[in-house]
């Protein structure tokens, strides 16, 4: 496994080094290496041809962010089965410990079955580990938001019980989405309100700031922010 640490650092850039860390500061600054994700990627199908590839998946936790990241890019490489992908991906997940890491993880292979990936992430967004219950969001938003979407998965998506900010971000930026392409089936949650207040203001600042929204419709949004006082007040008489 050192071979594939040294790799790593021969791709160091510390100027990238000190900018990324600054970006996750939930990880320690000493974890990241400083490697571009192009190269990263480059030097993950350079490593999936070493026959010591699969014994790096099955070292965890790892060291640093970046062996963390290659971990994910192999992880297709190396398992073009969706069926073994997620059976390998599930025992990667806990070990997932910050934001940038967990939305560079759904690969496009989760195409080949979206029916069986939807099965595994109604499982991730029950978890009691933050970044597989945000794993979990960024698939519903990256695969589910589209001809693949189904009213359900906001309902899912609003059961969420967390105070974790990368979970109660994760949500804020899922509805947000799912404002710009399943407006009709997503205004209903604002204009009834039943997201927390924090979650529901932020999903809409976000939506107002996406370019993908007509100037009409970001000042409609934009009379939809809720009151956490108002809120509660409506809970109770509903």
């Amino acid at each position: 496994m050192e071979e594939i640490t040294r790799g790593l650092f021969a791709f160091q850039d510390e100027s990238y080094r000190a900018f990324q860390a600054k970006l996750i500061p939930e990880i320690a600054g000493e974890k990241v290496i400083g490697v571009r994700m192009p190269l990263l990627r480059s030097y993950a199908k350079q490593v999936a041809g070493e026959p010591y590839a699969r014994a790096f998946l099955q070292e965890l936790p790892h060291t640093y962010y970046e062996e963390d990241n290659l971990h994910g890019a192999l992880l297709p490489l190396l398992y073009p089965q969706l069926e073994e992908l997620l059976v390998q991906l599930e025992r990667f997940l806990p070990y997932v410990d910050n934001w940038a890491t967990c939305d560079l993880l759904p690969p496009k292979a989760f195409r080949k079955d979206l029916p069986q990936v939807y099965e595994a992430v109604k499982r991730w967004l029950q978890s009691s580990e933050t970044f597989t219950v945000r794993f979990g969001l960024v698939t519903l938003l990256g695969f589910f938001l589209d001809e693949h979407f189904e009213p359900e998965m906001l309902r899912l998506a609003a059961e969420i019980k967390s105070e974790a900010y990368y979970v109660k971000m994760a949500i804020a930026w899922y509805f947000s989405i799912a404002l710009v392409k399943q407006y009709e089936t997503a205004i209903l949650w604002f204009t009834t309100p039943r997201l927390d207040p924090w979650t529901h203001n932020k999903a809409l600042q976000k939506a107002v700031e996406s370019r993908r929204i007509d100037a009409e419709t970001k000042a409609y949004l934009k009379g939809l922010k809720v009151k956490a006082g108002k809120r509660k007040v409506q809970e109770v008489i509903s």
